[in-house]
């Protein structure tokens, strides 16, 4: 399935000419220099640098093969070793049976094409001897470069003339010591079946050279005495289009991938539209630069998590997917794999920001916090590489599939809070969203003096003793929350007589110059009090889930507090 999506993928990239992407047999890739070649063969004075502010422009080339530890070369074009048999890596041998295999495949793939372009190489690479590298301008720099070929007084590369290229079409198609058989992506039955296929980049973490998706390389993944991908019958054309649309998926600059833990998204829809701009922005991928798409992409945002939909994001039956992937070693694992459809896709979306709304406490805090920097707020120290590829992937599937988030997620949480005793806007997201979602609560936005759960009312009362201390011993060493709130939350039967008793001498103190602040304070606290059954006192534990109704009142209460002190200020 998956690989059925990523071909489709493919053909309709192949339908868009501003794509880029590349038809059967080439790929793009980054060259450094071009060697102008005239019609006799010979270097046409220097050769031309092709880099962009250091760094090589991406162009379309024959191939390029799947390199291993042998020898493999690329037609038409390939780093100075193949090329011109010279390069820094001080294995003459194996050097130079590079650059006898790439006369070998030139010769093989033109023999016959009548063209200038073609003859000229050929006749070059006839005459051409590694010693005469002095001979080039600049040829230092040209060492381990890639290097592709122009014939003089044309702007084309000689790989792009028609005939090279058709000779090239041919040579590729043509059945190279490979089996036939059944495609299971396009049902073609009697086609070349490719033992390996093209590495997949882009993947952080990965080998850097590239890994596979589709890979059998040991003695126990031999079925019926099939080798390699042969257990997984894939066609040439097939597996280069669906090899081809995830490479371009997984680019630099890409705005069809974004990044969560470990786990690299790629994401597409069956036809253009803003779905897809849209579903990279609501889970955290690179803004535009255009500012203006920016702004129109967060009021989508805003309308979805009201439960509207803009037509602007594109047809709501049109099919979208979400495939996840995480490096292992020289494989890709397949974390996630999602179906859906573009109209079911953002209102998933519209219903996890829905759940993660509550009032901010500063006004840059973000209204939409994304996967990313929830993921980030539970790793320790804050560090990104220390956020659990676990929780990250069950985080994204819970998004886009409407599923209940991992306890997990619950569980970092209220371990961080208890780490550091930090209790701020994005933790308190996360919790409101698990309850809302995991355990069905009614949680408003801001603070709720209705609400009866036990745990949210305890927080609230913790919030109104820790600003009694506050009050009366500004600037303390260590205040109630550094001291008490870990085991407040979780074992309140045993904390709150201690830190009610202070509260008392507290408000003592806060009586002497804020008599009627004193009075305010106190009423608030009585009032949650009264909720308390005498009989039973304060429960001798709470649940994970009140734990986080307790960190909710808390943070509710303690916004409601500070809030009304700013207002008299105004006054």
């Amino acid at each position: 399935m998956i690989l059925q999506a990523l071909n489709g993928y493919y053909q309709r990239l192949l339908a868009d000419p501003e794509s880029g992407i590349s038809e059967f047999g080439f790929g793009r890739l980054g060259v450094h220099f071009c060697i102008i070649l005239d019609k006799y063969g010979d270097i046409a004075g220097a050769p031309h640098d092709l880099k962009d502010e250091g760094r090589p422009i991406q162009v379309e080339v024959p191939g390029p093969v799947k390199k291993t530890s042998g020898v493999s070369s690329n037609f038409c074009w390939e780093n100075s070793g193949y090329v011109l048999g010279v390069d820094s890596k001080g294995k003459p041998e194996r050097t130079a049976k590079t650059h006898a295999a790439f006369k070998e495949l030139a010769a093989s793939v033109l023999e016959g094409v009548e063209d200038e372009g073609a003859q000229a190489l050929l006749a070059f690479l006839n005459k051409w001897n590694p010693d005469q590298i002095e001979d080039i301008p600049g040829w230092a720099e040209m060492l381990d470069k890639n290097i592709v070929f122009r014939f003089d007084g044309t702007r084309e590369f000689i790989h792009d003339r028609p005939a090279v290229r058709n000779a090239w079409l041919n040579y590729f198609g043509a059945e190279k010591n490979v089996q036939n058989g059944t495609c299971l992506i396009t049902g073609q039955k009697d086609v070349p079946i490719p033992a390996i296929h093209a590495a997949i980049k882009g993947v952080p973490g990965a080998q850097s050279s590239g890994a596979a998706l589709i890979s059998f390389n040991f003695d126990s993944a031999r079925s019926f005495g099939k080798k390699q991908n042969q257990n997984a019958p894939v066609c040439d054309q097939a597996a280069f289009a669906y090899t081809t649309a995830l490479n371009h998926l997984l680019a630099s600059g890409s705005r069809r991938k974004l990044q969560v833990g470990d786990t690299t998204i790629v994401f597409w829809a069956d036809a253009p539209a803003k779905a897809e701009d849209f579903f990279g922005l609501a889970l955290g991928g690179k803004e535009a630069e255009d500012k203006g798409m920016v702004k129109e992409l967060e009021q989508y945002l805003d309308a979805v998590t009201q439960g509207s939909y803009p037509d602007e994001i594109g047809d709501q039956n049109s099919s979208f997917y979400v495939l996840g992937l995480s490096p292992n070693a020289a494989r890709l694992s397949v974390r996630f794999w999602h179906v859906g459809t573009v109209g079911n896709m953002t209102e998933n979306i519209g219903l996890h920001y829905r759940a993660l709304s509550i009032k901010q406490d500063f006004e840059n805090d973000p209204r939409h916090p994304k996967p990313w920097w929830i993921l980030k707020e539970l790793a320790p120290q804050r560090d990104s590489r220390n956020i659990s590829p676990l929780i990250s992937g069950q985080l994204v599937q819970s998004i886009i599939k409407n599923q209940p988030y991992p306890r997990t997620l619950l569980v970092a949480t209220i371990t961080r809070i208890r780490a550091d005793k930090q209790i701020n806007y994005l933790r308190a997201c996360i919790i409101k969203a698990y309850l809302t979602r995991n355990a069905q609560k009614e949680i408003s936005m801001s603070l709720d003096k209705e609400n009866t759960d036990v745990g949210y009312r305890l927080g609230r009362l913790f919030a109104i003793v820790e600003r009694i201390q506050g009050e009366a011993v500004p600037g303390a060493n260590a205040t109630v929350r550094d001291r008490f709130f870990g085991a407040a939350a979780a074992t309140p039967g045993r904390i709150y007589p201690v830190i009610l008793k202070n509260a008392q001498h507290g408000l003592a103190k806060i009586r002497k110059d804020k008599p009627g602040w004193a009075v305010s304070l106190d009423k608030l606290a009585q009032e949650i009090l009264e909720a308390i059954d005498p009989k039973q006192g304060f429960p001798s534990t709470l649940s994970l889930e009140n734990q986080g109704m307790f960190v909710l009142g808390y943070y509710h209460q303690r916004q409601d507090l500070f809030t009304k002190k700013d207002e008299k200020k105004e006054e």
